[in-house]
């Protein structure tokens, strides 16, 4: 197939605006160019629903390439709805390139995901959970949605939820998210009955009904209380309790602005 641009604006901007375009900036003398170049076309023809592959000899288009910052080759540029959204120079593995493109390229469902967030965002969890679970049955490795659908499903389903953060991709915030789900759902699932004996275990016990009842402020300020006493009781389970709520509603989150100073303080006592 040949991938060789003919109308830049046509082929690139115009067609980035339907779906991602992959741009591979090069030029026949390029050694490296050469190495990268199958490996693109390869990549191209295994994701062809998902992106497109555009090859410029920079030779041929210096033009294009002086417009477009191409200092070095192989350059390689991703462009989405008009603009570069990501780009890499040089001659990357295959394995890498992989990986580069799994954290780039948007998916078909940025849009509907935006929607599902802004849902829950104002409190409509029910119409969210229903976009999310029809996101994730057309794309089920989507770690993005498997985080959203497993915070949905925390406080009525803590198997599934834990399910569903297994395994999420190497983003920082999913990866975050994914462990916060994971410790709530860990003590929702506590019996007090299995509780060592301690001054502070009623406090605990109680710092965790609240949150079974989704009374976060309450149930941070017990487990800070429980710090101040006892940092170490249950495993250091206060302060693991706390980063998680604070994950799990956001830093931004009023509750979590609320606490997030006296926490700092009882860890230092």
């Amino acid at each position: 197939m040949n991938y060789e641009v003919n109308d830049f604006q046509k082929d690139v901007i115009e067609k980035s605006f339907d779906k991602p375009v992959l741009v591979d900036f090069w030029a026949e003398w390029c050694a490296p160019c050469r190495m990268i170049g199958p490996i693109l076309e390869k990549l191209a023809e295994e994701n062809k629903d998902y992106w497109e592959l555009v090859k410029v000899d920079t030779d041929k288009n210096q033009q294009v390439a002086t417009k477009y910052g191409v200092r070095g080759i192989p350059n390689v540029k991703l462009f989405r709805n008009g603009e570069v959204i990501n780009e890499f120079t040089g001659a990357l593995p295959e394995p890498a390139i992989k990986d580069w493109l799994k954290k780039s390229i948007p998916s078909k469902f940025t849009d509907r995901i935006e929607q599902a967030k802004v849902l829950l965002k104002t409190g409509n969890i029910s119409d969210a959970k229903i976009i999310l679970e029809d996101i994730h049955s057309g794309d089920v490795n989507n770690s993005e949605v498997k985080v959203l659908l497993a915070k949905i499903l925390l406080f009525e389903d803590q198997k599934e939820a834990i399910r569903l953060t297994q395994n999420v991709d190497s983003e920082l915030n999913n990866i975050e998210l994914a462990e916060a789900i994971g410790t709530l759902a860990e003590l929702l699932k506590r019996d007090s009955k299995n509780l060592a004996e301690s001054e502070v275990r009623e406090k605990y016990t109680s710092a965790i009904n609240d949150l079974r009842k989704k009374d976060f402020d309450s149930a941070l300020e017990k487990f800070t209380e429980v710090i101040r006493t006892d940092r170490t009781y249950d495993d250091d389970g206060s302060r693991k309790a706390c980063i998680a709520i604070f994950k799990y509603l956001g830093e931004d989150h009023e509750t979590t602005l609320k606490h997030r100073r006296d926490f700092g303080s009882a860890l230092y006592i």
